[in-house]
């Protein structure tokens, strides 16, 4: 075989296991796996000894975008995935926030528009500014973007819905600050019913998510709070119970299961919310849930800042970690990563009271394998080929990308991360590639690390011996949007 790339000795890791062979790829798949590469010539070979090789990372929750311009902020932060090891990205984003020109930084109602108009040029920018394969999760807050649902997965291969259910309001003021990431409208239980329905008639792999939290409660929680003088950063968790996910879950649940939409809930963080997938799995629907890196590390302190939802206590990522393990409610892990509005360095965006401070902290996906690896797998909390279960595999199954994404299997993309488990790490300036330029990990010690992310056969990050951080050696952009098929056949998660 005459092959475009032959990488060899690298220890190949599976959810089914781990073995040493050599990967021949040629235009852009995996052409071969064998243990015998000798009648195999390349154009370039890599010596993956001392290293696993694990598929693409599959990061199914990304929101570049939000409060910068969509072409701005793929450009930079699709290459912080890719020095994570991520190859495929989920990007999570309202009508507004999707390449919609001129770009608004303060949304109003008036302008939540339709996402038809917005997507011709969001899948261009990704062509031309993304260093990673995207596929888009539309945020709908309308019933006139329900509407749309059949046309944006007939035309653009759309099949995944965002329900971002903080935004909820009662009352959404200009003081919110959900309009600087392009939320402006406000929805009622009647758009998630709607998008629900849409979302069956597709079928296959199409899902709804949501994001669960209860903001009706917590505004109560949160002014309670103040009037007690509560400024620190636990306070910013107490404002938010485990009900006030949870409720959401059973609620939302109940209307998946009578519309026969399957679900997916986003950053699953407490025990009651793992029992209730389970028991929602038990009544016959098709639910998943979701973690992230900031769930699974950070304690409710000054180094973990507001985010929605908030950093649950110890007791609470501990029951995480275990239904991660145990696959108990807990099915795949995303960063959730975001860049805040400028100025974004982090001295500007820091206050030591909770409540004046930005909501979010940049860098997200730069932390996901780190913890998994360090926190996860070195840590004896899982094993790796479980990590590269709920990173690679299910949420390529979960979207419809299987298999061309997220397995190492012979006519998938070939689409590799290369990881170093006895990498010891001590996060500062020099390892963070985000346009931030900070880490709301700098200081911190892992061991375990991405050290090459190879998309269609190409490296697009590679870690060499001895440097201070990592360099994405391509300075083009060879990622792709990927629309995928309504009604396909839907794989289910082994």
């Amino acid at each position: 075989m005459n092959a475009d790339l032959l990488i060899q000795n690298g220890r190949i890791t599976t959810p089914s296991g781990t073995y040493t062979a050599s990967i021949a790829v040629k235009n852009g798949r995996i052409a071969a796996i064998t243990t015998d590469s000798a009648g195999i010539t390349a154009r370039e070979t890599i010596d993956a000894a001392g290293l696993n090789v694990l598929p693409g990372i599959v990061d199914s929750e990304a929101h570049p975008g939000c409060y910068n311009p969509f072409r701005k902020d793929l450009a930079s932060e699709s290459r912080a995935a890719a020095a994570a090891g991520v190859t495929t990205w989920g990007v999570h984003q309202p009508s507004t926030r999707l390449g919609a020109e001129p770009f608004v930084e303060f949304v109003q109602k008036e302008d939540v528009g339709p996402f038809l108009p917005v997507m011709p040029n969001c899948v261009k920018i990704i062509g031309e500014v993304s260093a990673t394969d995207v596929f888009i999760t539309p945020m709908v807050e309308t019933d006139q973007q329900i509407a749309e649902i059949p046309q944006l997965a007939s035309e653009f291969g759309i099949t995944s819905y965002k329900l971002y259910c903080q935004s909820m309001k009662p009352e959404l003021d200009k003081y919110w600050a959900g309009r600087k990431a392009g939320l402006g409208a406000g929805f009622d239980d009647g758009v998630i019913f709607g998008v629900m329905t849409e979302v069956a008639k597709l079928g296959g792999s199409a899902i709804t998510q949501i994001h669960a939290e209860n903001w009706q409660i917590a505004r109560l929680f949160e002014k309670k709070l103040i009037a007690e003088g509560r400024t620190d950063f636990a306070a910013w968790t107490d404002r938010s119970p485990d009900f006030c996910e949870t409720h959401h879950v059973r609620s939302f649940g109940y209307l998946a299961k009578i519309t026969g939409s399957p679900l997916f809930v986003q950053h699953a963080s407490v025990r009651t919310t793992h029992e209730e997938i389970l028991r929602l799995r038990g009544e016959g629907v098709r639910v998943y849930g979701n973690t992230g890196p900031s769930w699974l590390y950070l304690e409710p302190n000054q180094e973990a800042w507001r985010i929605n939802v908030p950093i649950r206590y110890p007791v609470e990522r501990e029951a995480v970690w275990k239904a991660l393990a145990n696959d108990r409610g807990v099915d795949s892990v995303s960063s959730d990563h975001v860049i805040s509005w400028p100025p974004n360095q982090k001295e500007a965006m820091f206050n030591d009271n909770i409540w004046k401070l930005r909501t979010g902290f940049t860098s997200r996906v730069e932390m996901l394998l780190p913890v998994m690896l360090s926190y996860g797998v070195n840590a004896g909390r899982i094993s790796l080929e479980r990590a590269v279960q709920v990173l690679c595999e299910n949420p390529a199954r979960i979207y419809g990308l299987y298999p061309k994404k997220g397995i190492i299997q012979v006519g998938a993309d070939a689409d590799f991360c290369f990881v170093d488990l006895n990498r010891k790490v001590t996060v500062g300036k020099d390892q963070v590639v985000s346009g931030s330029g900070w880490s709301i990990i700098e200081g911190h010690t892992f061991t375990g690390w991405p050290v090459r992310t190879i998309l269609r056969g190409r490296t697009i990050s590679h870690w060499k011996t001895g440097d201070a951080g990592p360099t994405v050696v391509s300075g083009d952009t060879h990622g792709r949007y990927l629309p995928r098929v309504a009604g396909a056949t839907f794989h289910p998660l082994t």
